[in-house]
């Protein structure tokens, strides 16, 4: 029994089925570059809208929010400063204040006081002086009486120059009371002089001495002309 040959390769080989097969083609496939160089879809556009819209919404909230912040400080700053100028202020018045009503109230009181001894003084003043009644002075005590009486106006006038000098309103009574004297000579001419102004006052001078001057002038040119 004869045995088979080598072994070939090419009688299991279907050449139909090999002719048949074609290559494998692998679907393409977008790139991320070419998505991206798309133009975007009307919805994109829409949605990128809708959030530049929220976005803006935000952003103007939060402005709001820190306007209103922003105001509520700057009112509790000017309160703030408001107390610390009107505290200092009211400090330096009130102080200043009681101090100097304190002094007028010491000095009204001492017034008062000095006010209260003059009144005093004065009544009894005028009491003694009212006490001089001429009229019953007899011939035996006439010169004791007088010099009473001319003690009692002697000290009450000293009583009242006193509270002249104490106190200035009682100058208007002394004013009052004395009579108008008639004017001189000298104050009619210290009223004229003082009411002119320096250039009528010196064109007055000069009225007053040029023909003083051109006698003095004339003499000097006689004597000249006599010792020649």
């Amino acid at each position: 029994m004869a045995m088979p040959s080598d072994f070939d390769s090419s009688e299991f080989v279907d050449t139909e089925v090999h002719t048949t097969v074609r290559p494998h083609v692998r679907p393409a496939i977008m790139s991320d570059s070419t998505a991206s160089n798309r133009p975007p879809s009307r919805e994109e556009l829409d949605h990128k809208v809708s959030d530049a819209q929220q976005q803006l919404a935000e952003l103007k909230r939060k402005q709001e929010e820190l306007e209103r912040e922003r105001a509520t400080l700057e009112e509790s700053r000017r309160r703030r400063v408001e107390l610390e100028t009107g505290h200092e202020e009211m400090l330096h018045q009130l102080t200043r204040g009681l101090v100097l009503l304190e002094e007028s109230e010491l000095k009204s009181r001492r017034e008062a006081e000095q006010m209260h001894k003059t009144l005093t003084d004065l009544r009894g003043a005028l009491d003694k002086v009212r006490a001089i009644q001429q009229d019953g002075w007899s011939a035996e005590s006439y010169n004791v009486e007088l010099t009473r009486a001319l003690t009692a106006i002697e000290n009450a006038r000293m009583e009242w120059n006193a509270a002249r000098l104490k106190w200035p309103m009682l100058e208007g009574v002394v004013d009052a009371a004395a009579p108008l004297a008639p004017a001189g000579p000298a104050k009619i001419q210290g009223h004229f002089l003082g009411a002119q102004s320096f250039t009528e006052l010196c064109r007055l001078g000069f009225a007053l001495t040029w023909p003083v001057a051109v006698a003095v002038l004339l003499g000097s040119i006689l004597l000249l002309l006599f010792r020649r």
